[in-house]
């Protein structure tokens, strides 16, 4: 079934309210909102709200839920807090060391200070 504009809207309104009770957070709002934007059909809502518990859109409670869920923008399966944190904290941790060797080598290593920009394109950092 084709989704109204009223039914996409509501979707979105419910998406909004598992960000404010911490669901979700805001890239993978953001993610899931554009996904809502384009659904054209219910069927399109459903991976997007497969993990998520109540409330749910309306065009959804008549639809019954499917066994398996698709996978939405999330951390990968077995992504350890260990390493979340070190991706997290590569670029600043790198500036540090670039900063050391700098200082440690009186100056002679000053392409060091490409170290950040490389683990920055390495790991695809973002300030969170």
């Amino acid at each position: 079934m084709r989704l109204s504009d009223e039914e996409r809207q509501d979707a979105l309104d419910v998406l909004s309210e598992h960000v404010r009770t911490g669901r979700l957070d805001v890239d993978e709002y953001g993610t899931r909102s554009a996904m809502v934007t384009a659904a054209k059909r219910v069927s399109d809502l459903e991976p997007l709200f497969d993990d998520l518990p109540s409330p749910r859109p309306s065009a959804l409670l008549a639809v019954p839920r499917a066994s398996t869920a698709v996978p939405v923008a999330g951390p990968p399966a077995g992504d350890s807090a260990l390493m979340r944190f070190a991706i997290r904290f590569a670029v600043p941790i790198a500036v540090v060391v670039a900063i050391a060797v700098f200082v440690l080598t009186r100056g002679r290593l000053i392409l060091v200070f490409a170290l950040p920009l490389a683990v920055l394109l390495i790991t695809g950092w973002r300030r969170r």
